[in-house]
């Protein structure tokens, strides 16, 4: 189906609605013009009728008051539309004006007011009992409307003449303010038309008008802005994932290619066939990762929500990471409420968030340090830190450690240090349950990585601002809570 342009739409609307109200106009004008002039007639028959009256009230017999309205006739040169007849029907003064016109008689006795055209004459007819001397006399005086539907006539026909005239010429001045209206919208179109993924940067020109316009050109600034910075981020994404899987790739390829350059013992091609295993478990985890991240951002990476205690979950995370610990000598310690902290959520992603969490303070914390888990409720929600006392985090890098292949040092290899991927998914998993992750940290002094997942139900009410005591998970002996 074909869509007309805007400015067209727009002027067939104006189009209607004004024929619409020249229409209204004209019917209520006619029909209040014509009502004016009978009330005008009307009351001009009732001045004129009083006279009658008092002259019937007058005159006793049917003689004199015939000689009467003869000598009023004939002042007025015969000009006058009156006639009188008993309750029967039966003359007793007609004028020659009316005699000509032939009016019917009065079928009754009633006071009325109605509109007659004996001959194709328009007579405005007024009808008056009056009672003289116990007799009742029905008096008519009429008033010829010729003229006024002339008039009348008139009216509707310059009214029929003018307003398609009127209506043109508006439709034609409608069309053009509706173009000159939408010009600074074509301009938008035009700007926004020439704007692709190689200048995003660009941005629409904002006229300071205060009005539609300038929300419009803003609202499509600030999407322009939004769609910069996504695609941004998926082309750094698309690089960093490159460069990661390229890495291990080659790396295998050489090891591959140098051990079957020449004939080798059983031992190297068994190091060899090792090394690239540990190659293909990091690519391998690399991919998951990817895989899990591009799913979250399409939205069909979903979790299973149960009913689970914060406590036991942040425990069993406890009892994996302490084997990564005791690797380093690095002593962990688990400061967890004896009561339980219920919340809806996925088990499996929560215990791999605390991992991640584990796995990092690990990695940055050299022998013979601590690193001590909380967990607490506060504000209705679940709170767990994880504290290390190890090498910390400039201040420059703390805004961007959950960005995606981020290596807050980078100095680090890809074997010890990951790819950069583990708190960009720990982040995702926490905002997947309506939580938030957040860091602390000093260069020197450690870091404090704090969860905030909220409570279920009934549980949050219960919790919030309670302290409790605590228990380790880890076999190691109990903590006071800070």
């Amino acid at each position: 189906m074909t869509s007309f342009p805007l400015r067209l739409r727009i002027t067939a609307w104006y189009f209607a609605v004004l024929a619409s109200s020249f229409l209204l106009f004209g019917v209520i004008a006619f029909y209040a013009m014509r009502g004016s002039i009978l009330e005008t007639v009307d009351e001009n028959l009732q001045d004129q009728i009083q006279g009658i009256r008092e002259l019937i009230e007058r005159e006793s017999g049917k003689a004199e008051l015939e000689h009467e309205l003869r000598a009023i006739e004939e002042i007025r040169a015969g000009s006058d539309l009156l006639q009188v007849s008993d309750p029967a029907g039966n003359w007793i003064y007609r004028s020659r004006t009316m005699a000509q016109y032939g009016p019917a008689a009065a079928g009754e006795a009633k006071a009325s007011v109605t509109t007659q055209q004996p001959k194709g004459v328009p007579l405005r007819v007024l009808t008056l009992p009056v009672e003289a001397a116990g007799k009742i006399y029905v008096v008519q005086l009429a008033y010829p409307l010729d003229d006024f539907d002339e008039a009348l006539d008139r009216f509707r026909r310059i009214l029929f003449l003018s307003s398609p005239l009127l209506l043109l010429l508006a439709s034609a001045g409608g069309y053009w303010l509706s173009r000159r209206a939408l010009a600074p919208v074509d301009q938008v179109t035009r700007e926004a038309r020439s704007i692709s993924a190689q200048n995003l940067a660009s941005r629409l020109v904002v006229p300071r008008t205060g009005d539609e316009l300038q929300r419009l050109s803003e609202t499509l600034n600030a999407m322009l802005e939004r769609l910069e910075q996504a695609f941004r981020r998926i082309t750094q994404f698309t690089a960093d994932a490159s460069h990661e899987l390229r890495t291990p790739v080659a790396l295998m390829r050489t090891r591959a290619e140098i051990v079957l350059r020449r004939s080798r013992s059983e031992e190297e091609y068994r190091e060899t066939l090792r090394q690239i295993l540990e190659d293909l478990q990091r690519t391998s985890s690399l991919i998951e990762n990817l895989m899990l991240l591009a799913r979250a951002d399409s939205g069909a990476e979903s979790l299973e929500r149960t009913r689970i205690n914060m406590v036991e979950n942040v425990g069993e995370a406890c009892l994996e990471g302490r084997a990564l610990a005791e690797a380093k000598q690095i002593s962990l310690r688990a400061e967890l409420p004896e009561s339980p902290l219920w919340i809806e959520g996925d088990a499996n992603s929560l215990r791999r968030l605390f991992l991640i969490l584990l796995d990092n303070a690990v990695k940055y914390t050299p022998p013979q340090g601590r690193i001590t888990v909380s967990l607490s409720s506060s504000d209705g929600c679940a709170v767990a830190e994880v504290r290390d006392t190890g090498i910390g985090i400039p201040a420059e890098d703390l805004p961007h450690i959950f960005e995606r292949f981020f290596r807050a040092d980078r100095a680090r290899s890809r074997q010890t240090g990951g790819a950069g991927l583990g708190l960009s998914i720990g982040k995702w998993i926490a905002e997947a349950h309506g939580g938030t992750v957040s860091a602390l940290s000093k260069p020197g002094e450690g870091s404090v990585f704090q969860v905030r997942i909220p409570l279920a139900g009934e549980d949050r009410k219960q919790a919030v601002g309670s302290r409790q005591s605590a228990v380790t998970t880890v076999g190691i002996k109990p903590a006071k809570l800070v």
